[in-house]
């Protein structure tokens, strides 16, 4: 790897300690002031080594990973340095060079056909454009997932749980899965993988040679520590069967207010309707592969979470009127969760919200002045949504789907009266409803028969709401 003129990066001091698990003695990964070129870092890290074990050679895996966790478990005082997240790339793009044009170079990866990150509007550093991590003799990166569930290519020694074993409740703390998640998402929470064993977590390991790639996958939580000097890079990629996790980071991310890295539910939409448009246009399509129906899926279950929304909060409240909706993603100012489909605006709040707060909706004074703001092209979303569900397969799974999180508290109102919701009904669809009052005059006939509906379902959510704190 040819080194930049003038390139150079900062560190972090990492300690060499495990922490004693309470609020007073959390580990930082402090930021050190000096800044090293690749040959001053490397000459730096290779006399540390040199220091400890006489050599700056390479030594047996399986001993250094018995003297790391060793240090980790009886160090006190010891620290080391990891160059993390250091904006750059060992791959070029340069026609010249015979790597710039191969899919596995990590600047392009995340832009190939099948990546949904090549939708992203703009680049995002880490994610979709490589990082370099610059490691000496123990520099480690702490447990942790990718930034909402994404794959990753990921660099050094990896220690990672399976995926659909990652959460135990005997070592989580008392703060539950959310509070775990919470603290891990910090990155700086290291345990030895024996822990996990004695608790029936399946643990596996991998030692990761120079040229060799190691893929990390949605949810899986991994960690890891350098045997020496090294320069890794790792970038993100997603591909269709991510889909359904990042439906599942974006509740978990909403759950904790933090704001999501990347707008999924935008690329979804999107890579649904590139889809959709295909298909209107194209007679022999291959077989679906299980990218496309976890793609499918995830839509469907979107555009019907936010179809019973509306037709929730249009009987809870006095009265919502719908309206277009010409902003791109925007955030929910309450929970920080992504509204690339809808969103909800009154003078409660400063910033709109999402369709997904019964509580708040509930003791909403803003009256006629709550609005309901829809994408133009929702009935065209509507309309591929209802064509991928005809699919016997994709529509029992959305079912399925809909009785669990995350899409809480709307099918424990509705359960007991389905016979009056109509799926994609288009009068929820509707962008001018509510602004030529005198098209439909029926509405003008059944107004009690609506106050009466949002008077039962009201009472419906309050019980509920009831029952959930009792």
């Amino acid at each position: 790897m040819n080194e930049k003129r003038g390139f150079k990066f900062t560190t972090k001091l990492q300690p060499l300690r495990l922490a004693q698990w309470d609020n007073d003695d959390k580990i930082f990964f402090f930021i050190k002031e000096r800044y090293y070129t690749i040959r001053e870092f490397e000459k730096m890290a290779n006399k540390a080594a040199s220091r400890r074990y006489c050599t700056s050679g390479c030594l047996p895996s399986k001993y250094l990973e018995r003297e790391f966790w060793s240090e980790m478990l009886h160090g006190k005082k010891g620290t080391v340095e990891y160059g993390i997240n250091v904006d750059g790339s060992a791959f070029s793009c340069s026609p010249e060079d015979p790597l710039s044009t191969s899919k596995w170079n990590l600047k392009t990866l995340p832009k190939l056909p099948r990546s949904a990150l090549r939708l992203l509007g703009t680049a995002i550093q880490g994610v979709s454009e490589p990082m370099l991590y610059i490691g000496m003799l123990f520099s480690m990166f702490a447990w942790h997932v990718e930034d909402q569930y994404l794959y990753s290519f990921a660099a050094l020694q990896l220690e990672k749980i399976v995926q659909n074993c990652i959460y135990k409740n005997e070592i989580l703390p008392l703060e539950g899965e959310d509070g775990a998640f919470d603290i891990l998402a910090e990155k700086t929470t290291m345990f030895p993988p024996n822990i996990l064993l004695q608790h029936t977590v399946p643990v596996y390991k991998s030692v990761q040679m120079p040229g060799e790639f190691v893929i990390t996958f949605p949810r899986a939580y991994h960690s890891g520590f350098s045997h020496g000097f090294n320069c890794g890079e790792a970038v993100n990629f997603a591909v269709g069967d991510w889909f359904p996790f990042g439906a599942e980071a974006s509740t978990r991310y909403a759950k904790l207010g933090r704001i999501p890295i990347i707008p999924y539910e935008e690329l979804l939409c999107k890579e649904a309707m590139l889809l959709f448009k295909s298909s209107s246009h194209q007679h022999n399509l291959p077989s679906d592969s299980l990218s496309l129906r976890c793609m499918k899926i995830s839509f469907v279950c979107l555009l019907r979470s936010h179809h019973l929304a509306r037709w929730c909060l249009k009987r809870a409240t006095k009265s919502a009127t719908i309206c277009p909706k010409s902003q791109g993603t925007i955030y929910c100012f309450l929970c920080k969760r992504e509204c690339y489909v809808a969103h909800l605006v009154c003078k409660c709040y400063d910033d709109p919200v999402c369709l997904f707060h019964e509580r708040e909706v509930l003791n909403c004074k803003c009256g006629t002045s709550c609005r309901i703001y829809l994408r133009d092209d929702i009935l065209e979303m509507e309309a591929a949504a209802k064509m991928f569900e005809r699919e016997e397969e994709i529509h029992r799974k959305v079912e399925l789907q809909l009785e669990c999180e995350p899409y809480l508290w709307m099918q424990n109102i509705i359960s007991s009266t389905k016979q009056k919701y109509i799926p994609y009904c288009e009068r929820l669809s509707g962008l001018n409803e509510d602004n030529h009052k005198g098209r439909n005059a029926k509405v003008k006939g059944n107004r009690k028969r609506r106050r009466n509906q949002r008077k039962w379902l009201r009472t419906m959510i309050e019980s509920k709401l009831e029952q959930e704190r009792a």
